[in-house]
């Protein structure tokens, strides 16, 4: 669709995700501002005056999306300029791809918490991306061209940063004097404020890549920059603060293409597939009332569900009592996120869990390809695995889900709302009838996936009763990945389970653009023992056996945890601990909980490229001993580092 703006526009943008109403409120709480997609347009503002335009305001949390979209502006005219694509002054997280910028003083002015971008282009703007603010953003494959300036990361008061940390990777200059702008040096505050990682930048025409506040020249251009960082950089224990290159991490075939770059793709559309070619679920007879069990419907509608195909989930709330097996060649996409409620019997054994979507057998090669999906679970569901995928992909990516999230409890027919499941802190005891699922994701051995855009949230909150209280849910894990093979993660979060978050456990070649974690509010009332039952030896699950007795809040959930494995990539991570039982003063001393990442000495060739992390005494902790604590690497609100590995440099 393309929209063509008359010169007599009004209006702070073409589109609006959080408008503003009298005296400056916004209607949505910018953090709380959830689900959202804008997709396929072409955004034209060269019909407004170049004094003012801006095609999308975006002030968004998770499980947002833009994509496919081209903002065309007045080229030129200096600082007369003012048009600009994206303006996003606040926000909680997100997505964007696929998006072209053309002209304009600022392609986009980008200010957010944490934040992961891919495939952006930038045709002629005076300046590409203006970094207002941020915690951690994750940048791929940005090609920038005929730009005056191509990142801004200057906005400061005085050398005070308000720019946390960014992370470049896999990008172009073309015929654009200055490459980034920064003004991090031996005196600019905080110590690690202005953090930036490049990674396989090509700098092409461009005579500086990096350049400092006087206008001198940090990073010489005109080349390829395999690997450099300023900031904190830590070998193990051993940290320094560096503004040079670096070696780069050894990058696993199966991660990358032939060119070197990490693999990407696209959300799938099927815009070139006829309407003929969907199969909606409600012809197989489910009915996505909330109510009925639509399990065997949906379980024959995917047996005949041909390769060419798209299975269709019209918008609803389907209910599966028993697990539905997903085959190992298949599409499915979902209008406007339809619930996939798992409850029932075959779920409630935390010895014995089950899959509510199980994605083909162990051992199976094919392409599955999930969008625009929730899975949800109804009342207590200790045994559900809301989603265990095993299929190998035919080829890199053909196993994949894009915009597609879990959300347990603190929402209408889960069970698990605010009248049955509202804060008791200072209470260890566990209500049973708010004891969640098992796992949400489970990637097995043999398996591969490619995860866009994905949200696994265990509700903190009521969002449909009026009272909006804070909420304790119990879920078991969050992300298990044990692909031996390959994952590629753009863009995931996973928040408020009680044993972690992210555990990558006897896996190989794994990388992660722009994760994003919470630690449970409640924690450590109940800790991270109650009310799942670890189980090592069949799941590698945390037992905390390394903590002092009485140190409570070494007992709360890992934000990542990383368990014999290798080739582990992360680049930008935002890991986060705000309460300690619901109370905020920890913040003060930044103590809310005593670890945040665990690696394990059986892994190798682990590298976490700006890590972030709030509120955690310590950062990365190996076999229980602590690698680097947050007091170092302190940055305005959270402690950041420009790397971690445990690869000698």
């Amino acid at each position: 669709m393309h929209l063509h703006l008359q010169p007599n526009y009004q209006g702070i943008a073409v589109i609006d995700s959080d408008p503003y109403a009298a005296g400056g409120v916004n209607w949505y709480t910018n953090q709380n501002n959830f689900y959202r997609q804008v997709r396929n347009f072409v955004i034209d503002l060269t019909g407004l005056p170049m004094s003012t335009g801006s095609g999308i305001h975006w002030q968004v949390a998770q499980a947002t999306s833009l994509q496919n979209i081209v903002f065309n502006m007045i080229q030129g005219g200096g600082s007369n300029n003012k048009q600009q694509g994206i303006f996003m002054d606040n926000g909680s997280g997100g997505f964007m791809s696929d998006l072209t910028f053309n002209g304009g003083n600022y392609g986009a002015f980008f200010g957010n918490q944490q934040f992961t971008t891919r495939n952006l282009t930038f045709n002629g703007c005076n300046t590409a991306i203006y970094m207002n603010w941020n915690w951690m953003w994750s940048f791929k494959s940005v090609s920038i061209n005929n730009c005056g300036v191509g990142i801004d990361m200057t906005a400061a008061s005085g050398y005070n940063q308000s720019v946390g940390s960014v992370v470049l990777q896999d990008s172009t200059f073309t015929n654009t004097p200055i490459g980034i702008k920064t003004i991090f040096d031996s005196n600019s505050i905080p110590n690690s404020g202005g953090t930036l990682v490049v990674d396989n930048v090509n700098f092409a025409s461009c005579p500086v890549a990096v350049q400092g506040a006087s206008g001198n020249t940090i990073l010489a251009g005109n080349a390829v920059v395999n690997s450099w960082a300023q900031g904190n950089f830590y070998v193990n224990k051993s940290g320094q603060r560096v503004q040079n290159t670096l070696t780069p991490p050894n990058k696993p075939a199966a991660l990358t293409t032939s060119s070197g770059m990490i693999f990407e793709r696209s959300k799938p559309q099927y815009e070139s597939y006829p309407a003929s070619s969907f199969l909606s679920v409600k012809s197989c007879g489910a009915k996505g009332d909330g109510v009925t069990d639509d399990t065997a419907a949906i379980q024959s509608c995917m047996n005949q569900c041909t390769s060419s195909q798209i299975l269709y989930f019209d918008h609803g709330a389907y209910l599966v009592s028993s697990t539905i097996k997903v085959p190992k060649i298949i599409k499915i996409t979902g209008e406007i996120w339809p619930l996939i409620i798992g409850a029932g019997s075959a779920f409630q054994s935390q010895t014995s869990p089950a899959p509510v979507f199980q994605v083909g057998n162990v051992g199976d090669i094919g392409a599955v390809e999930i969008t625009d999906l929730i899975f949800e679970i109804r009342g207590p569901q200790p045994g559900a695995i809301l989603v265990q995928w095993n299929v190998q992909g035919s080829e890199q990516g053909a196993t994949g889900m894009w915009d597609t999230h879990w959300r347990i409890g603190g929402s209408a027919g889960t069970n698990l709302q605010s009248n049955t499941c509202t804060k008791t802190p200072g209470n260890a005891n566990v209500n049973p009838s708010c004891i969640a699922a098992f796992a949400l994701l489970q990637v097995t051995s043999q398996a591969t996936l490619y995860a866009e855009n994905t949200w696994g949230w265990v509700a903190d909150h009521e969002l449909d009763l009026p009272d909006h209280n804070q909420i304790s849910i119990y879920n078991g894990r969050g992300f298990l990945i044990e692909s031996q093979k390959a994952t590629w993660m753009y863009g995931t979060a996973a928040e408020h389970s009680v044993l972690y978050n992210y555990q990558v456990a006897t896996a190989r070649n794994v990388y992660m653009l722009g994760i994003q974690t919470e630690t449970p509010y409640f924690q450590p009332e109940p800790n991270a023992l109650s009310p799942f039952t670890p189980q090592p030896a069949q799941w590698n699950d945390p037992t905390f056996t390394f903590c002092a007795q009485g140190d409570t809040d070494c007992y709360m959930a890992w934000g990542l945890k990383v368990v014999a494995s290798h080739n582990v990539l992360v680049y930008g991570a935002g890991l986060y601990s705000f309460f300690d039982d619901y109370d905020q003063s920890c913040l003060a001393t930044e103590s809310c909980q005593e670890n945040m990442v665990h690696v394990h000495g059986g892994s190798g060739n682990v590298w976490l490229y700006g890590l972030n992390t709030k509120a955690s005494v310590n950062m990365v902790s190996v076999d229980g001993v602590p690698q680097v604590q947050g007091a170092s690497t302190r940055n305005g609100f959270t402690d950041t580092l420009a790397g971690w590995t445990d690869v000698a440099q």
